[in-house]
């Protein structure tokens, strides 16, 4: 079977890294063309790359020349979709422009999220959303995807199983690490010792975007905190169910919430529970197969009608990059392109 070419444009951030060391030996994608900032154009990956992940970079991506944003030579080279790791702004022109000229664009950006035809796909969560790229001209042209923001990827992976006992609240804190804001990112001054209890619109985006993925319309409290790790957010939350339901039916649940595809970056076991009372950290961030894909929860209970549990999510794999190679694999398992 023949590999299906890809393109992955901003391929030198930090998300972009992961596209590349996830799609270096993916069963169904093949890395045609890449592009970076102008400073780098005609330069192999290793030599002009400041390679941040904890995994060695991959031998097959090393010598990958580095290429400027030219739609027709994406076009030459075979290219039929494109997985975009752009700054949001940045990402407003090059996107739309992608799928007018025919591209299917997975996008990790926030600049297309909030379009009423552009689905924020997470698979286990919302496959049917995938729909709207037929409202946006599919089959006969182009279409953008977007994955959710990084914290909102990891709440909607343990809320969705849990919608049919009704979600009427939602109480989430969240400790961010320094990772999700991209690199460079933060000085050192800033965040070295320190917490920062204040990440620009990310409160927001989490209230807004969990009633789209997954459909319902809880109230939402929110408070996101840089905290001075590398990699992994981590997510203290209470809901308020409509029934009343005990720790263990939640236990059971998340149990039961299990792979339904074949998708190579989809892991058996979506969300994964341990009850140690130290359990989870960021530290296991790369943890599972496929590694960082996983969104693990620990420290659940109950406390009169309400239910308790911290979680973390992979911020770059599962809540970037990872999720937006998923994205593209569940497009093609449905519309067939393979």
């Amino acid at each position: 079977m023949d590999k299906i070419k890809v393109a992955v444009i901003g391929a030198t951030g930090a998300v972009g890294q992961v596209f590349m060391w996830m799609l270096a030996d993916h069963p169904w994608f093949e890395v045609a063309y890449i592009t970076a900032s102008a400073a780098r154009i005609n330069q192999k990956y290793a030599s002009t790359v400041h390679w941040l992940l904890p995994i060695e970079m991959p031998a097959a991506i090393k010598d990958q020349m580095i290429s400027e944003f030219n739609t027709d030579a994406m076009k030459a080279c075979g290219v039929q979709i494109v997985f975009s790791a752009l700054p949001a702004s940045v990402a407003a022109e090059a996107e739309p422009l992608l799928r007018d000229l025919g591209f299917y664009v997975f996008s990790n950006a926030s600049a297309m999220r909030y379009d009423k035809n552009v689905p924020i796909l997470i698979p286990e969560t919302n496959l049917e959303s995938l729909d709207l790229i037929e409202k946006q001209g599919y089959p006969n042209g182009g279409f953008v995807v977007t994955n959710a923001n990084c914290v909102t990827t990891g709440l909607a992976m343990a809320l969705a199983p849990l919608r049919k006992y009704g979600i009427k609240e939602i109480s989430i804190c969240t400790y961010q690490s320094v990772s999700g804001a991209g690199y460079p990112g933060l000085s050192s001054f800033d965040i070295t010792d320190n917490c920062i209890p204040y990440i620009g619109s990310e409160e927001e985006k989490v209230e807004k975007e969990i009633k789209k993925i997954l459909n319902i319309d809880p109230v939402v409290f929110a408070y996101c905190v840089r905290v001075p790790v590398m990699f992994g957010h981590l997510e203290a939350i209470w809901l308020t169910l409509e029934q009343d339901v005990d720790t263990d039916e939640i236990l059971r649940t998340w149990s039961e919430f299990k792979e339904v595809s074949s998708l190579p970056s989809t892991p058996a076991q979506p969300v994964v529970y341990n009850s140690s009372n130290t359990f989870p950290q960021p530290k296991y961030a790369f943890w599972g197969s496929p590694k960082g894909m996983e969104v693990y929860t620990g420290r659940l209970k109950k406390k009169e009608n309400k239910i308790g549990f911290v979680l973390l999510v992979n911020n770059l794999v599962k809540g970037s990059a990872g999720g937006s190679i998923q994205n593209a694999e569940a497009f093609i398992e449905k519309y067939g392109l393979r």
